[in-house]
């Protein structure tokens, strides 16, 4: 018998609506500025450009809509934290809509400012108990707007990778939840207390099976900054680099998260 989970973070659902679309007018205020020259530009992510970024980035809330076409499931069978493992899923689907959508939409301005409109209008005609059928099972459209706020924040610094003095602002909420999501993800995946994790001054989570600890300094401990820290969980940053460059500090034997990352795989 699998052992039972402990129980998940809550979300206040209107402070994550905030914080997405907080988070989503940052990036729409930054494309407004782009020329052709910087929509050219490549990305970190494969052969996308900065184009096919944008088109993409505009998916996080139309994905919505879209799950609120289909029929509603009859029960709830998903995790919030089983979302990050289960979206390597949908690589292809991703990648396809991303070229089409960037390829249809000369005025990525007006396609992101349909996507908002869109999302705004679904989230005041739905209550957040209204269930959804993703990747990850059936999740309540509340939870779902969550990994909204991962979506967002990873691509927006994948903007500000691809795009030189760019720098989108990062809105503290969506940073928050996204951080916390990925961190919660962590130890689901690596169910233990031997280790402590801290992402100041969002999260701290235990993790690792081994010795757990219950007073004082844990013996294993991990700390690292949220921005690093949603880069090592997103595959932009590789483990051995953020150690090496001194973004993560970690003691212990038991506190190289190494081989448990990344988690949106």
């Amino acid at each position: 018998m699998p052992p039972a989970r402990k129980r998940p973070r809550a979300y206040d659902p209107a402070r994550t609506r905030t914080a997405v679309l907080a988070q989503f007018g940052n990036v729409r205020a930054a494309v407004r500025g782009l020329g052709p020259e910087q929509f050219a530009l490549p990305t970190r992510l494969g052969d996308w450009t900065v184009r096919e970024l944008v088109a993409h980035i505009g998916t996080a809330l139309t994905v919505v809509d879209r799950l609120l076409g289909e029929p509603e499931p009859a029960r709830q069978d998903g995790h919030l934290l089983d979302w990050p493992a289960a979206i390597a899923a949908d690589a292809d689907t991703i990648d396809g809509t991303a070229r089409r959508l960037a390829a249809d939409h000369h005025d990525l301005d007006a396609h992101l400012a349909e996507a908002e409109r869109r999302f705004t209008e679904r989230l005041d005609t739905h209550p957040g108990t209204r269930l959804l059928p993703t990747s990850a099972g059936v999740l309540p459209l509340a939870d779902y707007v969550v990994t909204r706020t991962v979506e967002l924040v990873v691509h927006t610094d994948d903007l500000n990778a691809a795009v030189p003095g760019l720098d989108v602002p990062y809105d503290r909420q969506a940073l928050a939840a996204a951080t916390r999501l990925l961190a919660d993800a962590l130890a689901v995946k690596a169910p233990g207390g031997s280790t402590e994790v801290r992402i100041p001054p969002y999260a701290v989570v235990q993790c690792v099976e081994g010795p757990r600890h219950t007073r004082g300094t844990p013996p294993n401990v991990v700390e690292t900054d949220p921005l690093t820290w949603i880069r090592l969980a997103a595959g932009r940053l590789t483990w051995k680099d953020a150690v090496a460059g001194a973004k993560v500090s970690a003691s212990g034997e038991r506190a190289d998260l190494g081989e448990l990352l990344p988690l949106l795989s």
